[in-house]
């Protein structure tokens, strides 16, 4: 199921599809909120900037067992949000998370 990200495109809707993933894992969500300091009512908006998509990946990288999950869920492999994240707003500016 997992491609290969090639464009910002690809990196957007990745990162669209772990947001989705959170919406449908409370403590996950929960844990996401705190982190960011976003509000639940402000993320609909916020999900339509490419900044607030690269915190999304990042919030995944950062805790190995979380991007695991989601990988498990829906068939993507680890590098895949690596590679998204490259093609997303100061993506290559976050540190690596190479696996």
């Amino acid at each position: 199921m997992s491609k290969t990200i090639l464009n910002q495109s690809d990196a957007e809707n990745l990162a669209i599809e772990a947001l989705v993933f959170l919406a449908q894992q409370p403590d996950l969500m929960n844990r996401f909120l705190s982190l960011t300091g976003i509000e639940i009512s402000s993320i609909r908006e916020a999900a339509g900037e490419p900044a607030f998509l690269t915190g999304v990946l990042q919030f995944f990288l950062a805790h190995e067992p979380t991007l695991l999950q989601f990988c498990e869920a829906t068939g993507h492999k680890p590098e895949s949000m690596n590679q998204a994240l490259r093609f997303l707003p100061n993506g290559d500016s976050a540190y690596d998370h190479s696996m």
